[in-house]
């Protein structure tokens, strides 16, 4: 144990990523129950800084690669690095580096939420003056200042999950990894928890972070990983998962008043190309292949007289991504 005003310790040193490698990365990670496969061969990487998003439907596989990855749940097979560390001969070292909070987690009622907050921070060795500071920051952090003598049991869903988020981080973890957090929350408390983790990650925290919600998850990560029956289908920002599957881009064209029949027509006899949209001078399309294509089609309107006053590629969400990727349905 540290002394009374001691830091808490810390662990172990890791061979670590260089910043543009990393943080977390899977190698055919697999976890078998009873004859069932709920994750095979799952090569995931998770980009130190960044803030990546686990998508799929219910079994998809995301809450156990969390729980193998936070070292409560053993693989099959396979191999994992978190912060450099092996969770399955490391799991102490990982449990230091890793601020995990699961989708239901327990809370002790019976404590105020500056004691609950105590007991953890004590738990991985702070002195009594370090937790006493160390309180009043993450007490701070997640907007619960005025809530610090209140019963744990009387907080909203909200505040229990923006205090389960300062629980996972009394050790000051390199990597939160966070299953489901917006779960139950009203519009308000998503948006505030958007904005908590967004402060989180401009002070150097990487997050992994799942949710059935996608238009949150389009809000708050700068990558994603699509998971279905265990299996990862597709990782990388919105943009490169677009990209690396070949999927069309969407483009919204507007022309001069008068011009949308010869647009119509150019549409129709252009290869590649499908209207998918229409209202007023307007035309909303997918278009095959990359940039050269789209500079292609533009030239070939140009080119036959057509009055296009606006080309403009429409940014794909991460739900039409999502629908478009997999089988299921999402829940």
């Amino acid at each position: 144990m540290t002394g009374p005003d001691e830091p808490m310790p810390e662990p172990a040193v890791a061979v670590e990523p260089d910043d543009d490698e990393p943080i977390l990365w899977t190698q055919n990670l697999t976890r078998r129950f009873n004859g069932t496969t709920a994750v095979s061969e799952l090569n995931l990487a998770v980009e130190t800084g960044s803030i990546t998003g686990v998508v799929g439907p219910n079994g998809a596989g995301k809450t156990t690669t969390f729980l193998m990855l936070a070292t409560l749940l053993m693989p099959s097979s396979g191999d994992a690095f978190v912060c450099g560390f092996d969770p399955v001969t490391e799991s102490r070292d990982v449990r230091r580096s890793i601020g995990y909070m699961p989708d239901f987690f327990g809370i002790y009622d019976d404590l105020r939420v500056d004691e609950y907050l105590d007991f953890f921070a004590a738990s991985y060795g702070a002195g009594p003056s370090t937790r006493k500071r160390l309180i009043d920051d993450l007490l701070e952090l997640v907007d619960l200042t005025t809530k610090r003598e209140a019963l744990v049991n009387s907080l909203s869903r909200g505040m229990k999950q923006r205090l389960g988020l300062a629980r996972s981080l009394v050790h000051d973890p390199k990597l939160l990894i966070l299953d489901e957090p917006a779960s139950g929350l009203d519009p308000r408390a998503r948006v505030e928890l958007r904005a908590l983790l967004h402060e989180l990650q401009s002070m150097g925290k990487t997050i992994l972070i799942s949710s059935h919600i996608l238009s949150e998850l389009q809000e708050i990560c700068s990558h994603v990983a699509i998971m279905e029956a265990g299996k990862l289908i597709a990782q990388g920002s919105p943009a490169e998962i677009v990209s690396g599957l070949a999927l069309a881009r969407r483009v919204r064209i507007r022309t001069a008043p008068g011009g949308l029949p010869a647009l119509q027509a150019a549409v129709a006899e252009y290869p590649g190309v499908a209207a998918v949209a229409e209202e007023d001078d307007v035309v909303e399309l997918e278009l095959a292949g990359g940039d050269d294509e789209a500079a292609a089609f533009l030239r070939h309107l140009v080119g036959g007289g057509i009055p296009v006053i606006d080309f403009t590629q429409v940014e794909t969400g991460l739900e039409e991504i999502f629908m478009r990727v997999t089988k299921g349905v999402v829940s």
